[in-house]
């Protein structure tokens, strides 16, 4: 029999008679190139997905503008590989910007300030600045050390508030390196406070270093050194609103401490030491800022709401949580870690409606809140509470870490 003639073993029945081995063979190559094709673009496929480019950390600069006495300006854009980004510039050590996801992912700015130089300043609460030499108020502007007055300026009604007339807010700082780290992208500053600015003694150098973490983390690290006797109490200042806009009365907040500072008429510390509990400061359990900020309080009424200092729960020196923020339209999440014995907790009580910042947007009462880690108001004349003392050859260190994340 012809090969081609072969049909193999005789079927019973109707069933019909097998394909001749050419067919079978050709249909056999066809199967086998579709086959390989699917291969080949799930292959493809599944390249292109892990070979895609994955983000990376940078941080970039560019002009902001030059002062009224001819400073030059710069704005440093830093972003991590998750695509969270913070603007800062030299001028006060500003935080401009803070862009985090939200539980949707979408990300939003949750800081507010200013589009531009000249507004800055022109009028600032405070927005995003870098706070010294002293953050927070000496009571009458004055305090001794070794047997010595020194008077300071009197910018908040009888007392002196953060730092002065021009406080590290208004100078220009020094920029010592920008660049991407193992830890993140990171700026470094430093300012030359001489002796005497403000009223203060010594000449305080002090750095600045700002890490945008890889994990979503705007971490701030202080470092100063004096040739003199001197205090110093350096914080940062930026007002916080994680839905991006609107008032933060709906923000839920814990704060890790049992007791608080109460203070006088004038929002200087009478020097106790409060326990929080049965008032309307206690946040060791989560409350909305809103809650109670209403009440008939009389520390309430003086700082016309929340404008006061905790006392953390920690170690002194420790690093830990100072306290987390909820904000549960968009999900967000804000922890306050700190090397520092107090968190100023500031519910934007003075923000009227006068005030118009990025975006267009104007800002009405309690449209920020501000989270301030630093030593307790009005130290230097407060013997018992923690020390705010630098003297030569110590090197005053200061850690504060703003960490976002969302709850689903």
């Amino acid at each position: 029999m012809a090969r081609n003639d072969f049909v193999g073993p005789q079927l019973s029945g109707d069933a019909p008679k097998p394909k001749p081995i050419q067919d079978q063979v050709k249909s056999m190559k066809n199967q086998l190139l579709i086959l390989g094709s699917a291969l080949a673009a799930c292959i493809g496929l599944l390249s292109a997905c892990t070979t895609a480019p994955t983000a990376r950390s940078s941080i970039t600069r560019a002009p902001f503008g030059t002062t009224r006495d001819g400073q030059s300006v710069e704005v440093f854009t830093l972003r991590n590989a998750h695509g969270v980004e913070t603007r800062i510039i030299n001028y006060g050590g500003i935080v401009l910007s803070l862009k985090v996801p939200d539980r949707d992912g979408r990300f939003g700015d949750v800081v507010l300030g200013y589009d531009t130089l000249a507004e800055y300043e022109k009028e600032s609460p405070y927005f995003g600045c870098l706070i010294g030499r002293y953050g927070n108020r000496i009571a009458g502007g004055r305090f001794t050390l070794n047997g010595v007055t020194y008077q300071l300026a009197t910018n908040d009604g009888p007392n002196h508030l953060h730092g002065g007339i021009k406080g590290f807010d208004k100078v220009v700082w020094k920029v010592e390196r920008a660049e991407v780290t193992p830890q993140g992208p990171q700026l470094v500053l430093s300012y030359l406070s001489p002796d005497g600015e403000e009223g203060y003694p010594g000449n305080l150098h002090v750095t600045a270093i700002y890490t945008l973490t890889r994990d979503n983390a705007l971490r701030l690290d202080y470092r100063a050194t004096t040739d003199k006797d001197t205090i110093v109490n350096l914080t940062q200042h930026s007002y916080f609103n994680l839905a991006g806009h609107g008032d933060i009365l709906g923000h839920i907040v814990y704060i890790n401490a049992d007791r608080f500072t109460p203070v006088d008429a004038t929002l200087i510390p009478t020097g106790e030491l409060r326990p929080v509990q049965g008032t309307p400061f206690d946040f060791r359990k989560p409350t909305a800022i809103g809650a109670r900020i209403q009440q008939d309080d009389e520390q309430l009424r003086f700082g016309r709401g929340y404008d006061h200092n905790w006392v953390i729960n920690k170690k002194p020196g420790q690093l830990s949580l100072n306290a987390r923020v909820y904000e549960p339209t968009t999900g967000r999440v804000l922890e306050v870690l700190s090397t520092e014995p107090g968190l100023q907790f500031y519910s934007g009580n003075f923000l009227d409606g006068t005030l118009r910042g990025k975006y267009g947007w104007v800002y009405h009462h309690r449209n920020g809140f501000c989270m301030e880690p630093q030593h307790f108001p009005d130290s230097p004349n407060k013997p018992h509470f923690p020390s705010v003392v630098l003297k030569p050859g110590q090197e005053y260190k200061n850690t504060i870490i703003y960490r976002f994340s969302v709850r689903k």
